[in-house]
């Protein structure tokens, strides 16, 4: 048996036409029809049902394409692996990501990833977004997950959603107009993050209060969102957070309040070095992106 064999039967298997599948693989009608008989008569089994109207696979013929076709799967993905050792796409690829967003995504990726490059090593980093930005411009990280702005005419940015926010504490908010927020905020102890770790972050809470109507008074700081809605539940007082930051944390004893206004966003973009020429990364960017489409 040779894989010569296994093609015209697959061929003939999926057309049930032996003369359409003979102009599909480019061959006379006679010898295609003869391959076949000899694949029979070695496996000793009859694979189609034939007769002047139609063609038909028969139960062992079912069987047998059902095996031909995960064999050609595994031939495809021999081949794509083996070129991929040809032209050397292997290494490392170096992903830096924020805590405040959430990873399904990412871990989706991953794995798809390892199909296509399993020769590729990926290190994840949990980074703020000025770290990533100066790790990137140094090529010491080849993509990263952050929130805007980015400023650097050497990075390429790519969007990938619009993050609103939503007031985290003890209890739940009934009225969200500027004066019901400003009544409720202006006199509580902020939880948020160490304004040196996000200094971006930290503006666009400042921001945000004033917007408002007041100054927070941030009284506890942290550099992770577990940590500082643990310390909400805890009553150490109320945080303003992007919504995607607190999915992976419905479970704790806290209330949450959207923020739905037109100035509350913030942006997650996903960031690469222009001068990246691995493979990998555009394969990431698209597929990632694709995530949020």
């Amino acid at each position: 048996m040779e894989l010569r064999h296994l093609l015209y039967f697959k061929t003939v298997a999926e057309e049930l036409h032996f003369r359409k599948a003979a102009s599909k693989l480019f061959v006379s009608q006679p010898p295609l029809s003869r391959q076949i008989k000899e694949l029979e008569e070695e496996l000793g089994v009859v694979l189609f049902d034939r007769n002047n109207k139609k063609v038909k696979l028969t139960d062992a013929g079912i069987y047998f394409k059902k095996q031909v076709d995960e064999l050609f799967e595994s031939l495809s993905e021999s081949k794509n692996i083996v070129r991929q050792i040809h032209d050397s796409i292997s290494g490392e690829l170096r992903i830096g990501y924020i805590s405040s967003t959430f990873h399904d995504h990412l871990i989706e990726v991953l794995k798809e990833m390892s199909t296509f490059f399993p020769y590729v090593k990926t290190k994840l980093y949990e980074i703020p977004s000025i770290k990533q930005l100066a790790a990137l411009e140094a090529g010491k990280l080849d993509l990263g997950i952050i929130r805007g702005p980015v400023y650097s005419e050497k990075l390429e940015v790519r969007h990938l959603f619009t993050d609103p926010f939503v007031l985290v504490g003890s209890d739940l908010l009934s009225e969200k107009d500027p004066l019901a927020l400003k009544q409720y905020l202006q006199n509580k102890p902020f939880v948020f993050f160490n304004q040196d770790y996000a200094p971006h972050f930290y503006d666009k809470l400042l921001e945000i209060c004033s917007r408002i109507g007041f100054v927070p008074e941030v009284v506890h700081e942290a550099n992770n969102v577990h940590s500082i809605l643990q310390l909400v539940e805890k009553g150490m007082g109320v945080s303003i957070l992007p919504v995607s930051s607190i999915v992976p944390h419905k479970h704790l004893k806290l209330c949450f309040t959207l923020l739905d206004m037109d100035f509350i966003t913030t942006e997650v973009v996903i960031v690469t070095n222009g001068a990246a020429e691995h493979t990998a990364v555009k394969w990431f960017v698209d597929k990632y992106a694709e995530r949020f489409s």
